[in-house]
Order: structure tokens, then C-alpha cells, then sequence
């Protein structure tokens, strides 16, 4: 068996990584992508390899000679490659597809060293190797019969977006007997060519083939090893984190993201928090009815906006603020507070990192579940001389939760001592108390000091809109801060979800029931862990102390690196006592039964100190 690698083209949208050398020269992670692919066709003890080249060839050579590469490498020279696609590349290389069997490989490709044995152990002779289809995927995909044959290429101009559940996007790479190269790949490649020119790709070809009678070439599913086709910038970037060997720094780099983790193969977020139980269905169907309209036109301004918000909260336009999630509004509250200002750790960092550490004075709860009420709050800063207090209510990362009724004396005290109240409830739906809002009219009009956040993201499970509400009975702070923040600081879709949120109300309560029912099954489920402490939780994620003697780092780093599951360390929010802490975001049963069964696995490996 040999390897064909088509590797001519010049990598336009690599942009100044490719100015001067061939794409397949551009490094990821400090190593090249043809060092790599050549080293892990090396390891199969193939006949040979046949690469193509074109741009900057005799760069690519002369590289290709310092690698130390023992299988004998042929060089097929395609002069014209800026005038061409890959079918002329493969044209060139006609001949050697009919010397043997053949593994093909685009050279602007990254994959585990499974793929190729995937390949290579299959007893079937030809084969396209695919994987389920993704948003972050390009080029030519495929649907399948239930026996792996193929039923349909689809080509970019023919994808459906109705039909995405049914696609496997191909690899780009293939093995081909030399019976079927002889009989049916380079007739049809040289007709092809021929007919249409070559400007074309050699999945046409392939595409030609699968529909005479008797299929001679059959799907290879992958089945979670892991692959990425590298054609921009942003492709290199996920990339680089996707396969750098130093398992820490992969962690660091997909924590670093802060979402986007769409693009990520499989990866499964119990990091950030959402709610795993709404929108509903028929909602996203409501916003996809409109998505043209949403696309192409202006959202409202912040005057509609407000008016929006003050329909479904209850409360008067002047007294609520919309902004492009509750970040936004973070920073444009934060920046309007002077003085000293009062914290409970650990906490939603946002809020402290917007102020002067020396102007903040943290109360820590003295107790293992950093469990704290109102009176807590009241005794530790009644000495204080703070002049504003944030409150996260059910807390962030702790969960810990403050009823209403106390809530209404933490509110009155800070009235009698003349301290503003930033109240935080973007996760107080989830609590067990049903009616535990603070944005109420009466509450508002009648604490001017008070100030309630809220995050429409997190509670209602659409971070993608970006939406935030903040609300107070003063009236002349949130006209300025109105002014502060753009005119359309939300986009059109923002406003829609603002539009039709109160038709699904019924739907909200039974999600947020559904979410209390799946937290008390999943607290359930983690005490039963070993080396896992939990600490109860009122909001949709749960803090837990990891008590065997693995680190939360290290903890981390086994669940991304072995199960491809992602959570939060918390280790530089709370390293009081050299203690480890995690937080788990509840998503639904399947995932969480999956997040269960790999810590069972996990912590029972890890070393338990005694």
C-alpha cells in the first residue's frame, strides 16, 4: 500500500502563513502539518508516498528532506496549480493510483494516528472516511445507507440546512484499492477531466461512481477521533487547542475561549451555565420563521427596547435598563459606584474585577458549604463604612440561596444605612422558592438604593442573544447609564426573543421545573462518587469539593483529555486551605448520567489521601 498526499495549493486565506510557503508548511503547535502527516504515514511501513505539489514546490522539497522520512517519497509536479483544483492534482498522480492500493490524503489536514489505522484494519478494499456533520465543517458531505454505502455526494451548492442530521461531511481522506482505481476511479478521473476541465474537484468523480448500480466504495465512520481541516485563521486557532500535546496548556487554552465550544468536536460544556430545558421547540421554530427579516433589518433602539423589557418584568420603562448580556451592564453600573464596596466570596468574578481590589472589603462564609444568610451579611458589614453591597443571589459558585422575606431585611438595612444594593438574581429562577424575584414595582419604587442584574442568557438558555436586564427604582442612574451604552447595543434577534418571550411563559415554569427535578436527581448521583463532596445548590450547577487528593486542575484536565468533557476549576476562585473545588453545570439526564459515569471512573483511578 502507498500514500498519495495532494499538496499543490496555495492556501489563499492562510493569508501571511502562506505568502511564502505551501499550506501544508503552516505549523501548528510549533510542527508543521506535512512534518506530522508524514511521520504518522512513516509509522504504517507503506511502499512509498506520492505527493503533489505546485506552490513554492522545490521549498516544499528541499523541507521535506530534513525530516528524515525513510519511506521513499515521489514528487509530482503540478505547474499549473494556481489555474487548478485538486482533480488536476490527482489526474497528475493517475498513474501510481494503478500501481496499488492507495491511501489519498489532503495535506491541509490534522488527525489523531487512529484515523489512519481505522483505515487500515477495515477488511473492506475502498473506502471514504467520514464523520457526522457539524456546523464547523466545509466542503463536501454525503448521506448513508444503513450498510455504509453511499446514496448521495452533496456538494456545497446542493447542502440543505433541513436535512443537516442526515449528513456525514467526508474527511478528505480515502483508501482506494487498485482494482478500483483501474476499473473506476482514473477511467472516469480521465473523462471527467476531460468533459469539464480542471477545475474541478475529484469528489466529482466520486460522486459519478456511487450512482451506477453496484457500489464499490463504502463509508468508514469515525467515531470520536479527532480531525480538523485547516483553511483559515481561525481553523489553526482551534486546532493548536484541539491536538497540543501538553495536556495543561490545552485546558488553559479552552477555558481561555469563553464559549464558541460549538466548534469543537463532541466536546461537552458542563462549564458554562445555561438552561439545558428552554427555549422550547416551537420558539426557535417562531425565530426561525423570521430569521430572514431579523438578518436584514435594524433592531429598535434602546427607548423600544426598554419598553420591551418593562412588558415582560412588569415594571416601568424608566426604571429598567436592556443591555447586550448582563456583561454590558456589569461594566456600565460598575463604573458608575465610588467608595468602598462590599463582596461575598467566592463570587461571580465580574463584578470585582470592574473595581479597585484595595476598595473591596469580602466577606467569607466560615463554613465548609460557604453557606451565608442575610444576617450574616448585616453583622459582617455593619462596621464596615461600605458604600455599596453586591449581593449574587443563589451565589456564584457556591449556589447558596437567600429567601425573598430576607432578602426584603437585607434591603431595608442597607436603605437605613444609606449603602446602594446590587442585587444579582440571574440564577434565582432555578431556586426552589417559585416567587423570588426582586424586580416587583412596589420593590423598586419604594428602594431607590436598590439594583437588581439579571442575566437572560443564563435563565432562559439563549447566551447566543446576549441579553441582560437591570432594574431600579432610581430612575436618573438608569437614564444615565442609558445613555452610556448604545443606542443598539442588542441585535434584532435579542428584541424578537424580548417580543414573543411572554407567549412561552408556561413553558419557562415547566422548564424551570424540570431543571429543580434534575438537580436534586444529579446531587444525588454525584454523592454517590467517591472523593466527591457536594454542596447544595439553588441555582443550575453545583459546587463540590474533590476530597481524595486529586487536584481540581488535574481533575480538569482527565475529563477533557479522556471523555472530552469540559468544567469549571475552581481552584483560583477558592484556594483557602490548599482545599480543591469544581463546578458542574446540570444539563439534561444523557449528559449528566455521562459526567457521573466518567468521575466514578475517574476518582476511583486517583490516589485517596489518607
Amino acid at each position: 500500500m502507498q500514500a498519495i498526499i495532494l499538496a499543490a495549493g496555495m492556501g489563499r486565506r492562510l493569508k501571511e502563513l502562506t505568502q511564502n510557503n505551501t499550506k501544508c508548511m503552516v505549523k501548528v503547535n510549533g510542527v508543521t502539518m506535512i512534518d506530522r502527516m508524514l511521520h504518522q504515514i512513516e509509522k504504517r511501513h507503506l511502499s512509498r508516498i506520492v505527493i503533489v505539489i505546485g506552490f513554492e514546490g522545490q521549498k516544499l522539497m528541499d523541507y521535506i528532506k530534513t525530516l528524515d522520512i525513510q519511506t521513499p517519497i515521489v514528487y509530482v509536479n503540478n505547474p499549473i496549480y494556481d489555474k487548478t483544483n485538486n482533480i488536476y492534482s490527482l489526474y497528475l498522480a493517475r498513474d501510481y493510483l494503478c500501481k496499488e492500493d492507495t491511501l489519498l490524503f489532503e495535506s491541509d489536514l490534522i488527525f489523531d494516528d487512529a484515523v489512519i489505522d481505522l483505515l487500515m484494519e477495515d477488511s473492506r478494499d475502498t473506502l471514504a472516511l467520514v464523520d457526522k456533520y457539524a456546523n464547523w465543517m466545509d466542503g463536501t458531505c454525503v448521506k448513508l445507507g444503513e450498510d455504509d454505502s453511499i446514496e448521495a455526494f452533496v456538494p456545497g451548492n446542493k447542502f440543505k440546512f433541513e436535512e443537516i442530521s442526515s449528513y456525514y461531511k467526508t474527511v478528505n481522506i480515502y483508501k482506494f484499492s487498485k482494482s478500483f482505481s483501474e476499473t473506476y476511479y482514473v477511467p472516469f478521473l480521465d473523462a471527467y477531466s476531460k468533459a469539464l476541465g480542471a477545475n474541478e474537484y475529484y469528489e466529482q468523480v466520486l460522486r459519478v461512481i456511487t450512482m451506477l448500480d453496484e457500489p464499490v466504495m463504502k463509508a468508514k465512520r469515525l467515531n470520536g477521533q479527532l480531525w480538523y481541516e485547516i483553511d483559515d485563521i481561525q481553523d489553526l486557532d482551534i486546532a493548536e487547542s484541539m491536538f497540543i500535546s501538553d495536556e495543561e496548556k490545552r485546558v488553559e487554552l479552552l477555558q481561555e475561549r469563553y464559549g464558541g465550544y460549538w466548534r469543537y468536536p463532541k466536546l461537552i460544556d458542563f462549564c458554562y451555565l445555561v438552561n439545558p430545558y428552554f427555549p422550547p421547540r416551537r420558539m426557535i421554530e417562531e425565530i426561525k420563521a423570521n430569521f430572514e427579516m431579523l438578518l436584514t433589518q435594524y433592531p429598535s433602539g434602546m427607548k423600544v427596547n426598554s419598553l420591551l423589557a418593562s412588558k415582560n418584568f412588569g415594571v416601568h420603562q424608566d426604571n429598567i435598563l436592556v443591555g447586550n448580556g448582563a456583561a454590558e451592564l456589569i461594566k456600565a453600573f460598575m463604573g458608575k459606584m465610588t467608595g468602598t464596596i462590599g463582596i461575598v466570596r467566592p463570587t461571580f468574578e465580574e463584578y470585582p474585577h470592574r473595581y479597585q481590589e484595595n476598595d473591596i472589603i469580602a466577606f467569607w462564609p466560615s463554613n465548609s458549604n460557604f453557606a451565608y444568610t442575610a444576617e450574616d451579611l448585616i453583622s459582617f458589614f455593619g462596621d464596615k463604612q461600605i458604600r455599596t453591597m453586591i449581593v449574587i443571589n443563589p451565589d456564584n459558585p457556591s449556589g447558596n440561596y437567600i429567601r425573598k422575606a430576607d432578602m426584603k431585611r437585607l434591603i431595608a438595612w442597607t436603605k437605613e444605612n444609606n449603602i446602594n444594593l446590587l442585587v444579582d438574581e440571574s440564577f434565582v429562577d432555578f431556586a426552589e422558592e417559585v416567587d423570588s424575584t426582586l424586580i416587583e414595582q412596589e420593590i423598586l419604587r419604594d428602594n431607590p438604593h436598590l439594583y437588581v442584574m439579571k442575566s437572560i442568557s443564563k435563565s432562559y438558555g439563549v447566551p447566543g442573544l446576549r441579553l441582560g436586564v437591570l432594574a431600579s427604582g432610581n430612575t436618573e442612574l438608569i437614564a444615565e447609564l442609558k445613555k452610556d451604552v448604545a443606542i443598539w447595543n442588542i441585535n434584532s434577534f435579542a428584541e424578537f426573543y424580548m417580543q414573543i418571550e411572554e407567549k412561552y411563559w408556561t413553558n419557562y415554569a415547566e422548564a424551570l421545573q424540570l431543571l429543580r427535578n434534575e438537580r436534586k436527581y444529579f446531587e444525588n448521583e454525584l454523592r454517590t462518587v467517591p472523593g466527591i463532596r457536594v454542596i447544595p445548590s439553588q441555582a443550575n450547577y453545583i459546587m463540590a469539593e474533590i476530597t481524595n487528593g486529586m487536584t481540581a486542575a488535574e481533575l480538569t484536565r482527565v475529563l477533557i483529555v479522556r471523555h472530552n468533557i469540559l468544567i469549571k476549576n475552581l481552584f483560583s476562585k477558592v484556594s483557602r486551605d490548599n482545599k480543591q473545588y469544581i463546578r458542574l453545570a446540570i444539563r439534561d439526564r444523557q449528559d449528566n448520567d455521562m459526567l457521573v459515569a466518567a468521575l466514578r471512573k475517574e476518582m476511583k483511578t486517583s490516589i485517596v489521601v489518607e
